[in-house]
């Protein structure tokens, strides 16, 4: 298949790092430090409370779905407030939290992929997450990070693509976004006009009738092979979206 290629957003969790072991992370460092600095909402709120209240919390709260700092600090306030705790904990909580949340565990390819992808094209990161790429340290491979808090809408919304593409200075269909989540990433990257890439790392057989990725990689490693042997000069099939 030839088209172009001039630029790439790329997923971050599940995709350049697997989330499920930041998640686990998550919970031991945030119970570690209410026991050290508020045992009366670590006895309220152990882990398992934390995460049902948290779940609570993004369900009755559909206008923070972009937002997922906004959410986690609602969820530490109410766990705060409900214990009487002093509510100066809330940022010092909440630090503590998203220096966890930072602390990734990178897919064995990611890191030389994503050196050699972002010496063909300008990459950048698009995100529903909340992570950040100065403090993780490979912020140097991303010409920018575009987030739904920072953006105000999340992935599959078209409209988060479509300030990507302008941001590259690119038309939708000369730029590729490469992602793990069927709708968040590939549907929703297809709908809005953009080339797309499914990170398959496990192996998932493909159901949706209705469209198709353009490529299909289990790793980040298999992008960058592409990459390097594909004419990203062949002439860009453009896409309405």
């Amino acid at each position: 298949m030839a088209f172009a290629v001039r630029a790439i957003t790329l997923d971050l969790d599940d995709t350049v790092w697997p989330f499920a072991p930041i998640g686990e992370r998550i919970e031991r460092v945030l119970d570690d430090w209410l026991r050290a600095h508020s045992p009366e909402t670590a006895r309220r709120w152990p882990p398992e409370a934390m995460r049902a209240m948290r779940e609570h919390v993004w369900r009755n709260n559909p206008q923070l779905a972009h937002d997922l700092s906004a959410l986690r600090r609602m969820t530490l306030e109410i766990a705060l407030r409900d214990s009487g705790a002093d509510m100066a904990l809330l940022e010092p909580a909440y630090e503590a939290f998203y220096a966890a949340r930072n602390q990734v565990e990178h897919y064995p390819d990611s890191l030389d992929a994503l050196a050699r992808i972002s010496t063909r094209v300008p990459v950048a990161a698009l995100t529903n997450g909340n992570a950040d790429l100065t403090r993780i340290g490979i912020d140097s491979h991303f010409v920018f990070q575009l987030g739904s808090r920072e953006h105000g809408k999340a992935k599959p919304s078209p409209c988060i693509f479509h300030a990507a593409c302008a941001r590259l200075d690119c038309a939708h269909g000369e730029v590729l976004h490469v992602g793990d989540h069927v709708d968040a990433d590939v549907a929703g990257a297809f709908r809005a006009g953009l080339r797309t890439c499914w990170i398959n790392r496990d192996g998932r057989r493909w159901t949706n009738r209705q469209l198709r990725p353009d490529l299909e990689f289990d790793s980040l490693a298999g992008l960058a092979d592409w990459l390097e042997t594909h004419d990203i000069r062949a002439p860009a099939v453009a896409r309405t979206g």
